[in-house]
């Protein structure tokens, strides 16, 4: 398998990420920030852009159009949930975002966030109930890509009846969007199993990790890892580094996220947090750090060490089965131009020198 690389765009913030209440973030988008992260995104190998979504962002469709428009290379993956709209207009505005960018769009499936932000969209379902939906919602969104029209569909959630689209998927590499679910819920295995390209899953022990790997492979559905990095050209850089982060904090984000946790039914945040909290230590590896968990949301959970120590930490979650990762930084686009200039090289030394798969090479 191939390394591939991504990274959350949605980190676009003056501030640490998570360290704020979502109803305390602006949602307009500070367009000259984020064209000079995807540009420096191409520079450094990243093959996509997570635009996230939430009350609390700009919609994510209608920011990587834009920001398509301004690009090159770099792929958009643009997250929905399966409530929202219609199966139709999404893939109609997939389709659309296929041709105006040349097929630089994957889709970030997400069934669902917090029961109260669901609520604030309209959707009232519960955590199983969602995904039972996103089942719907995918089976219809692949016949149009399939193109296998007029989609006639009745289930419990959507009724299709004729449906056409004139606009089809647009790309020179491949006939569909390319789907990562994100989840690490039994539901989620399953579905990501029949539908995904891609599960994306926070970060575990590769011990772990590599007993869900192995059982996606059976469906042949990659995994993915959601993992924030730390690294710096030496380990005792990183260390204090983290250290200087922790302390600038104070308690208040801790309780955000304490809080979070209370509303939410997301099993892999909830779960994630539930490790760092109860953890004896916030390293479960040599790298893997859960120490900023509590202050900055699951997504924190971290690989954190020297630059040959981070690049030995994925090529042994390589090893273990994983082929993706969708990164985050403090700040990013230090933290990516780190990736790019200390680890990157590294992998790419270990794929030349048979130790590993070769990388995926974007730019």
């Amino acid at each position: 398998m191939d390394l591939r690389f991504h990274w959350s765009l949605s980190a676009v913030d003056k501030h640490l990420k998570g360290a704020k209440a979502r109803a305390e973030v602006s949602g307009i988008p500070d367009m000259a920030a984020h064209v000079a992260f995807c540009r420096q995104a191409e520079a450094c190998g990243i093959e996509s852009l997570l635009t996230a979504i939430g009350f609390h962002r700009p919609d994510p469709i209608a920011l990587a159009a834009a920001l398509g428009m301004v690009t090159e290379r770099v792929t958009f993956m643009v997250a929905c949930r399966s409530g929202l709209l219609s199966p139709t207009l999404f893939a109609q505005q997939v389709n659309t975002l296929s041709v105006l960018t040349n097929g630089r769009v994957s889709i970030n499936m997400v069934a669902g966030h917090t029961p109260g932000e669901q609520r604030g969209y309209g959707d009232f379902l519960d955590h199983d109930e969602r995904y039972a939906r996103t089942e719907e919602f995918l089976t219809i969104c692949q016949a149009f890509w399939e193109q296998d029209t007029p989609v006639e569909f009745e289930g419990r959630y959507f009724r299709i009846s004729g449906g056409r689209l004139n606009t089809p998927f647009v790309s020179d590499r491949r006939a569909a969007p390319e789907i990562y679910l994100g989840g690490k819920s039994d539901a989620a295995m399953a579905l990501a199993a029949k539908f995904a390209t891609c599960l994306l899953t926070p970060a575990d022990t590769p011990a772990r990790i590599e007993r869900r790997a192995a059982e996606l492979a059976r469906s042949g559905t990659e995994l993915g890892l959601l993992v924030s990095l730390r690294a710096r050209p030496t380990r005792e850089e990183a260390l204090a580094d983290c250290d200087s982060m922790l302390a600038g904090l104070g308690g208040r984000p801790r309780k955000v996220h304490r809080e979070f946790a209370a509303k939410s039914d997301s099993f892999a945040f909830g779960s994630t947090l539930k490790l760092a909290e109860e953890a004896d230590s916030p390293w479960l590896t040599q790298c893997l750090w859960t120490g900023a968990v509590p202050y900055l949301g699951a997504p924190a959970i971290a690989l954190v060490g020297s630059y040959r120590e981070v690049a030995d930490a994925i090529l042994e979650y390589q090893a273990a089965g994983v082929s993706q990762f969708l990164f985050m930084g403090w700040p990013d686009l230090e933290e990516m131009k780190r990736f790019s200039e200390g680890i990157l090289p590294r992998l790419r030394e270990a794929a030349g020198a048979d130790r590993a798969p070769r990388v995926v090479q974007t730019i």
